[in-house]
């Protein structure tokens, strides 16, 4: 376990927000998550938001209501530090590893997380992002990612580039066989889309998925 000290908190909104801690010469692969917390016993599993080659650690984090955690992250200061363990987690991505590099992100709420790590730690790819959530403010730093290659479905508001569950939208497009699936969410949506998938012929070996919640 190393203490990390806190560079800032930056709020996305009224629930959600970005803790930056300092490196600390902390390796990972894009897709793990760590452990964050205090006292060996009061911590949480997040996915690494930063990329593999910022010179910062970053999780994206959703106060929950109760939460221990959570609403601790959110009081934090610069200068204040956290424990961090890790990394752990089979989430890993590297687009060199494929021979056809065609790529599929499929996320609902905070499971935008390791996507987020995707980009930024592996320019140039051809993927699509389809983001799930209820209402659009929650569309998570997508100025990060191209915008030509997401589609942000709301399901609370008609504000977003589809209106209803990531699930529907995939049900409607077509994707090609050969496109390499990561999903990320909660498991209902990821147990649709797993469906929905290999429906349209893409085989089980294409499908990796991080279940959330």
């Amino acid at each position: 376990m190393r203490t990390h000290k806190v560079i800032q908190t930056r709020q996305l909104t009224e629930s959600t927000f970005v803790v930056r801690l300092e490196r600390n010469d902390l390796n990972f692969q894009t897709g793990q998550f760590i452990l964050v917390g205090w006292n060996g016993i009061d911590r949480r599993e997040y996915s690494v938001y930063s990329g593999e080659h910022d010179d910062y650690l970053e999780v994206l984090v959703r106060e929950v209501d109760g939460g221990k955690v959570s609403a601790k992250l959110k009081k934090l200061k610069a200068g204040e530090t956290v424990q961090v363990d890790g990394p752990f987690g089979f989430f890993k991505f590297s687009p060199d590893v494929y021979k056809v590099k065609k790529f599929l992100f499929v996320a609902t709420g905070t499971g935008i997380s390791p996507f987020h790590s995707f980009v930024r730690t592996h320019g140039g790819m051809e993927y699509r992002l389809v983001h799930g959530v209820r209402l659009a403010e929650e569309a998570y730093d997508h100025h990060d990612f191209e915008a030509k290659r997401i589609t942000l479905c709301t399901s609370g508001e008609m504000k977003g580039d589809f209106y209803g569950r990531v699930s529907a939208y995939l049900a409607e497009n077509e994707i090609d066989k050969d496109t390499n699936c990561f999903l990320c969410g909660n498991s209902v949506m990821i147990y649709e889309v797993f469906d929905i998938l290999t429906a349209k012929g893409i085989p089980v070996s294409n499908i990796l998925s991080e279940v959330y919640f």
